[in-house]
């Protein structure tokens, strides 16, 4: 396989034929459709993982003749059999994979939403509304909590100054951590809601200038996580490339962010 330097600006289609890609998820209704895409097109080698158990590979065929055909698990493998017969290989594996529910911000107020997700047991991060006070997501933390759920943490993505513009008050991380972990949010923190024209429709705007400015500040200020959205053509993104990172700035961010981290826990141990 080849390897591709963070740095290093690819050009040309990224997918290769016979290549090997690992698909979360992959036996719902989304990563069936990349697989399918990926089989008739590049006859790729497929790694799907689920959450559940799923029957071997050597049992598909039985598996089709002794159980229910309303079987959920049927219709599945019937999908996966095309996929092969494109031209695929395909593996089916059992892997746990990242999961946290994420309460949008336009959304940060909605109780019943809140309450909804804690229910789940999953990791609950609420993003704080632009229009919320940092004081005032202990709400909606405390909903989540009362629900007994204690694994829940907020985003901070800015807050509305006027028209069409955020901005960041640094003293926000720290009022809310006092009462739960905080991640920052350096990319949509520097989006420009609705401010770029696009003929008769707003779209928003952004200075990604700005991102890794913020993100050190966010550091600095103690933080528990950063959050970035990066991308290798942000111009070219379908959604937020606006205020996207560009992938080959990457590098050079994070080693900015660990520095700044790194010199603030040698100057606690000084003290």
């Amino acid at each position: 396989s080849s390897r591709i330097e963070l740095g290093a600006r690819v050009t040309g289609n990224r997918l290769r034929k016979n290549g090997v890609y690992l698909i979360t998820g992959g036996t719902g209704g989304i990563g069936l459709a990349i697989s399918k895409y990926l089989a008739s097109e590049f006859q790729a080698k497929l790694v799907l993982t689920k959450k559940t158990d799923f029957p071997a590979r050597a049992s598909w065929e039985q598996y089709l003749t002794t159980e229910d055909v309303e079987e959920p698990t049927v219709d599945v493998i019937k999908k996966l059999l095309e996929i092969e017969r494109l031209g695929a290989e395909v593996d089916v594996q059992v892997a746990e994979v990242a999961d946290i529910l994420q309460i949008p911000a336009f959304l940060c107020r909605q109780t019943d939403l809140i309450v909804a997700a804690a229910m789940s047991e999953r990791v609950v991060n609420i993003k704080k509304g632009q229009f919320v006070s940092p004081w005032d997501m202990r709400h909606a933390v405390e909903k989540c909590r009362t629900a007994g759920n204690d694994r829940v943490f907020v985003t901070e993505r800015g807050s509305s100054f006027g028209y069409n513009n955020l901005v960041v008050d640094m003293r926000s991380l720290a009022i809310m951590r006092k009462f739960v972990p905080v991640v920052f949010d350096a990319t949509h923190s520097v989006q420009l809601p609705s401010a770029a024209a696009d003929g008769d429709h707003a779209v928003s705007g952004g200075q990604p200038e700005f991102i890794p400015v913020l993100a050190r500040a966010a550091v600095a200020a103690g933080v528990d996580g950063v959050f970035l959205e990066v991308h290798d053509k942000p111009k070219e993104a379908k959604s937020d490339g606006a205020n996207a990172l560009e992938s080959t700035k990457l590098r050079a961010v994070l080693k900015e962010l660990l520095a700044v981290h790194g010199a603030l826990a040698g100057a606690h141990l000084k003290r």
